[in-house]
């Protein structure tokens, strides 16, 4: 089995280094997510990225090409799909905060106008409409050196700043009054955080799909969560997790022919009813010995 997936390393290797790229940067970003409590955002700034793309489509086949040359590049659906993403991103995330709506509401506000405009706006048109159901289902064929490049950067460079600034992220994400205490400018923190969040799932996006960059953003940091006490640990276990079962399904999706993103997410599913088995286990028996 691991002799024939290496044999089709130099046709592949591109899509697997960057699905495992995808999967490692997403799952650092996840802790925060999870730790914040807001799991829903990933998926409505994932269905905002779509909106993006979609909207890109639309343009492009609206206007002529020699007229917009750039709305006809491969960059152009791209770009969109970070802005939006960024976009939708410091909505969901400022939502409860400076309104009388709560962050569930405008999330919820977010995905659904998302979901619903990106079909609408590439309805009538055969290619764009299956460009959205890929972005929908998940594919990571076809991805470039460019993508290898370009997430291999942004695993660095959040690692560095994870490091760096540990500190203050963990108390932005868990403790926000305390950080306020401290002088930390929460509003600059999670412009940051939001923006950051918004160009990983962007770009993730248009490489592997949104069921994969969902998957990876939250279900590492899930199965972290239920096997850690500490948030310090959650940062290097949910990476852990994330690139051995990437590793483990895509060699399976090769063998017995399968998608690899959606069996990767289906591995990191059934890890996380094992998380919560371990879990519930853990404190049946800490109430017993008590």
């Amino acid at each position: 089995m691991i002799e024939n997936f290496l044999s089709s390393w130099d046709l592949f290797f591109q899509s697997y280094l960057s699905g495992w790229l995808i999967s490692f940067l997403l799952s650092i970003i996840g802790v925060l997510v999870v730790a914040r409590d807001q799991i829903f955002i990933g998926a409505a700034i994932s269905q905002a990225s779509t909106l993006g793309v979609a909207l890109a489509l639309w343009a492009g086949a609206f206007f002529h090409e020699g007229d917009f040359t750039f709305l006809h590049s491969t960059a152009f659906p791209s770009a969109m799909a970070v802005i939006f993403s960024v976009i939708a991103a410091s909505l969901t995330g400022r939502g409860g905060a400076t309104s009388k709506e709560s962050h569930e509401a405008i999330t919820g506000w977010v995905f659904l106008i998302s979901a619903s405009l990106a079909i609408l706006l590439v309805s009538r048109s055969p290619h764009g409409l299956e460009e959205v159901y890929r972005l929908l289902s998940s594919s990571l064929i076809g991805a470039t050196a460019t993508d290898v490049l370009v997430f291999g950067i942004l695993t660095l460079i959040t690692v560095v700043l994870i490091s760096v600034f540990y500190r203050k992220i963990v108390l932005f994400a868990l403790d926000s009054s305390m950080a306020m205490a401290i002088g930390m400018k929460l509003k600059f923190w999670g412009m940051i955080t939001s923006a950051w969040l918004g160009l990983a799932i962007g770009l993730s996006i248009r490489a592997s799909g949104m069921l994969y960059t969902f998957g990876c953003l939250i279900l590492p940091a899930l199965i972290a969560k239920n096997l850690c006490r500490e948030i310090r640990w959650m940062f290097l276990i949910a990476p852990f997790i994330a690139l051995g079962t990437g590793w483990i399904g895509f060699l399976l999706a090769h063998h017995f022919d399968y998608p690899p993103g959606q069996l990767t997410v289906a591995l990191f599913c059934i890890l996380l009813l094992i998380a919560w088995i371990f879990r519930w286990s853990r404190v049946e028996s800490c109430q017993g010995i008590q």
